[in-house]
C-alpha cells in the first residue's frame, strides 16, 4: 500500500517535472562537480592549483601499501568525496602531531595512550597485529598478547586522540588479511614481552614475510577454520566429513566473478587521485616537520649563547667572565 502511494505521488509531480523520476538520490559528487566549487568565483576557499600538478606526481609503491586508511569506503552509496577530502587533510593533521610508522597485518607494535585511571596517566600495550580494519577517520587496528596466560586483545583506533605514541617493534607480513585463528593457536605464538626492543629495518628495504606454518590446537575452535582458505596456519587432523562439507561449501569461482570484485574494490581513477592528493600532502607535512626542527635548533643555539654570555653573580675577589682575557 506504501509503495503504490509513493509512486502515485512521483507520477503526479512527474506531470510538473518530468525528470525528477529520472533523478537518482544519492550523497556521491561527482569529482568534476566538487572542483568546479573548489575553483569557483564565488567559493570562499577558491584554490587555483597547477593543472598539471597531479600528473607530474610519482607515488612510490610503497606508500600505497603503508597508507590503506586514505582509501575511501567502497561502498559507492556511503561514499561523500567532500567529507573524505575533509577527513584526509584532519588525518594529515594528526599526523602532524604523532608519528604513524607503517605496518601491516603480522607487526608487533606498542602503543601508548592516555588513561586518567592509571599511574602516570597513561597506559602502554605491547601486541601483534591480527586485523586492520575501517578507512578515513575511523580505521583501526586490534592489538593481541598473552598476559598472565590469557588472552588480551585491544583495538585502538588510529587517529584517536588519546593516543600519545605508537612504536614499532618488528616489521612483518603474514600472509592471511587476519590472524584471528592465533586464538586457537598455542600461547607461544601470541606472546610478545613487554621489554621487547626494537628491531631496526633498513630504510628502502622490502617488508619481511611470515611464511612458516601456525599449528592450530585440536577442535573446538572459535570458528571453522577449515572452511578458511588459511595460509599461515597448519590444521590437525580431523573428521573426513568437516572436509568434505568444506569442500561443498567453498566456491572458488568467486575469484573469477568480475562484477562482484567490481563493486567490492575501488576504481583505479579515485585511488590515483587519492593516494595523490595524499602524497603531495606527506611531502609538505615532511617540509614543515624539518623547518620546525631547524627552527628549534636554532633557537636553541640562540638560547645557549644567551645562557654563555650571562655574568655569573658578582662575589668579592671574584673575576666576570668579560673581565678574563
Amino acid at each position: 500500500m506504501a509503495a503504490s502511494a509513493v509512486l502515485r505521488v512521483f507520477g503526479k509531480l512527474s506531470q510538473f517535472s518530468p525528470n525528477l523520476v529520472h533523478v537518482r538520490y544519492s550523497r556521491t559528487l561527482p569529482h568534476s562537480l566538487v572542483e568546479q566549487h573548489r575553483k569557483s568565483e564565488i567559493s570562499s576557499t577558491k584554490e587555483q592549483p597547477d593543472p598539471n600538478e597531479f600528473a607530474k606526481v610519482e607515488i612510490p609503491r610503497e606508500f600505497r601499501n603503508s597508507h590503506p586508511e586514505f582509501l575511501p569506503n567502497a561502498s559507492w552509496w556511503m561514499r561523500d568525496r567532500i567529507t573524505e577530502k575533509l577527513e584526509r587533510r584532519d588525518m594529515m593533521r594528526r599526523r602532524a602531531v604523532i608519528d604513524i610508522p607503517e605496518f601491516y597485518v603480522g607487526s608487533i607494535l606498542a602503543v601508548t595512550v592516555s588513561d586518567p585511571y592509571a599511574p602516570g596517566k597513561k597506559n602502554r600495550f605491547v601486541g601483534l597485529c591480527i586485523e586492520r580494519g575501517g578507512w578515513g577517520l575511523r580505521s583501526n587496528f586490534l592489538l593481541r598478547n598473552i598476559v598472565d596466560g590469557l588472552g588480551v586483545e585491544i583495538l585502538y583506533e588510529l587517529y584517536n586522540p588519546t593516543v600519545q605514541k605508537i612504536e614499532l617493534l618488528k616489521l612483518e607480513k603474514r600472509l592471511d588479511d587476519s590472524l584471528f585463528y592465533l586464538r586457537d593457536c598455542p600461547p607461544e605464538y601470541s606472546t610478545i614481552p613487554f621489554d621487547m626492543e626494537p628491531i631496526p629495518h633498513q630504510k628502502g628495504a622490502p617488508v619481511p614475510v611470515f611464511t612458516e606454518k601456525v599449528p592450530l590446537n585440536p577442535r573446538p575452535w572459535h570458528q571453522r577454520w577449515e572452511r578458511a582458505d588459511l595460509q599461515n596456519a597448519q590444521l590437525p587432523e580431523i573428521k573426513q566429513k568437516l572436509i568434505d562439507r568444506a569442500e561443498e561449501l567453498a566456491e572458488p569461482w568467486q575469484k573469477y566473478d568480475l562484477m562482484k570484485n567490481y563493486r567490492a574494490d575501488i576504481q583505479d581513477e579515485d585511488i590515483e587521485l587519492v593516494y595523490k592528493d595524499v602524497y603531495i600532502q606527506h611531502q609538505e607535512l615532511i617540509k614543515k616537520k624539518q623547518h620546525m626542527k631547524q627552527e628549534a635548533l636554532e633557537q636553541a643555539k640562540a638560547t645557549g649563547r644567551k645562557r654563555r654570555k650571562r655574568s655569573l653573580p658578582q662575589q668579592p675577589g671574584m673575576l666576570r667572565p668579560e673581565d678574563v682575557e
